[in-house]
């Protein structure tokens, strides 16, 4: 079988192939990239692998290329890269591998290309492509990695139990390509991965984090979600959410189980935005609902200030979890506090007020927070799902016309601290930040128009109530 190339890719792949024949080597372009030429997926990225030293290849590659091509290497690792217009190129000499049980990373061998194959993750990734003159672009396939792609499986080369226990960074990437491609996982492959999820253990968070971040960025994450709650690999690193999981019922009383609400929110949200962090709100959104659930005789269950302590739980999972402790975490928690503001606007008469409010909490954010209510917005009652729905639309209706009308996004007083401490002689202080809140509110609230005289008078009016007078 035969493997349909892009103009560029035969360009490049023809030049591998006659550097690999000056310098005596045989090589194969391997991996995901055969997997995705054969899924017809876009990709940019082309793993070669050689029988010779990948380094020197890469170089007499090079040689072919534009002057201005640059080749970089770690002479440690035997690997090389290059770029070729947008493709990105990796050089490796063939290798098989043993392995430590306290590690991940394997001893490395010279190999030949079977061995090669053979220490590859799964079968669909275990295909190569031949790049000699009179076989270029031939499908070498020892573990019928083609069916197993027609037939929609994962399955890993060898003994899956001896696979993931010498990388258990497989078992995530298991679940990460089940997830990416809609795909399922070969029943002993995926009865392997639980007695060995504890060896997660020996892997950083990063790389975990990594294949978390490409699950969540995959078309409906809920699948791999699903997949490592089932196979107890979530237990490892995120006991959170996790929590999530589960139905308490007293008097007749139950509530949704918060882990499957997560998934729908999280693979609703999806329909409408690629934005990971958009991604990483929907799934803590109700992250502290274990920690506020509490039964009210009567009434029922109640998670009240779930957004607050949520709020507050984001930056200890960001940290433990290796994710960025900057704008985007600090987005996140904003979505996670703000998540009930809209809806609960419906509940009651809809003031202007109210509405201003939200638009300066949410600020340049607020189109990403409404993303989100309207995600959130599940049950099996198709009726109030409708209903629901329809209150955010008013909401959003009743946006547009205070922001058009009162322009409160990003917006700031017209007192500002400078002037309180300049017109009282006063240094920075908690009075300082008392009078500008209370003039925002005033705004806000519309007790005064947003204007600087309105402001300025009731500035004094108000340090004159603590006894601050101008001087």
């Amino acid at each position: 079988m035969f493997i349909e190339l892009t103009k560029v890719e035969t360009e490049i792949l023809k030049k591998i192939a006659f550097a690999a024949d000056s310098l005596q080597f045989k090589a194969f372009a391997v991996g995901g990239f055969v997997r995705d030429k054969l899924l017809n997926r876009p990709t940019n990225d082309i793993d070669i692998v050689c029988l010779g030293n990948g380094i020197d290849l890469a170089h007499k590659v090079a040689e072919l290329l534009p002057k201005k091509t640059k080749v970089t290497f770690f002479k440690n690792f035997g690997t090389a890269h290059l770029k070729y217009n947008d493709l990105e190129i990796e050089f490796v000499g063939a290798r098989k591998e043993s392995y430590r049980r306290d590690s991940r990373k394997p001893i490395v061998e010279d190999g030949t290309l079977e061995d090669d194959q053979l220490r590859r993750d799964f079968t669909i990734n275990a295909m190569a492509i031949h790049l000699s003159d009179n076989r270029f672009g031939e499908l070498i396939d020892p573990f019928n990695g083609i069916d197993d792609l027609e037939n929609k499986i994962i399955r890993t080369p060898t003994n899956a139990d001896i696979t993931f226990n010498d990388d258990p960074l497989r078992m995530l990437r298991c679940i990460r390509f089940a997830t990416q491609l809609n795909f399922k996982i070969d029943e002993k492959t995926y009865h392997a991965i639980e007695p060995l999820a504890g060896r997660l253990g020996i892997i950083s968070m990063e790389r975990i984090t990594t294949e978390l971040n490409k699950i969540i960025l995959s078309n409906q994450p809920s699948i791999g979600f699903k997949l490592l709650m089932n196979t107890k690999l979530l237990h490892q690193f995120f006991p959170e959410m996790v929590k999530l999981q589960g139905v308490s019922i007293i008097e007749n009383y139950g509530h949704k189980d918060n882990f499957y609400h997560t998934l729908k929110v999280l693979d609703n949200i999806c329909e409408n935005t690629n934005n990971l962090w958009l991604r990483w709100a929907a799934i803590l959104h109700d992250i502290a609902k274990p920690n506020t659930q509490k039964f009210e005789k009567g009434h029922g269950w109640t998670f009240h200030g779930h957004e607050f302590v949520g709020m507050k739980m984001v930056p200890k999972i960001f940290t433990k979890l290796k994710l960025p402790l900057d704008e985007k975490m600090k987005y996140v928690q904003k979505l996670v506090l703000l998540h009930l503001r809209p809806i609960s606007l419906t509940k009651e008469a809809i003031t202007d007020s109210a509405i201003r409010r939200l638009i300066f909490d949410a600020g340049d954010d607020l189109e990403d927070l409404l993303i989100l209510c309207h995600a959130d917005i599940t049950s099996k009652n198709e009726e109030k799902v409708a209903r629901y729905k329809e209150n955010l639309l008013l909401v959003k209706q009743r946006i547009i016309e205070v922001e058009e009308r009162d322009k409160i996004r990003n917006w700031q007083p017209p007192i500002d601290g400078a002037i309180i401490m300049e017109t009282f002689k006063i240094q920075p202080s908690r009075a300082v930040g008392d009078i500008k809140e209370f003039i925002k509110d005033a705004i806000l609230d519309g007790i005064i128009p947003n204007e600087y005289d309105a402001a300025f008078q009731l500035m004094i009016e108000k340090a004159a109530s603590m006894q601050i007078y101008p001087k």
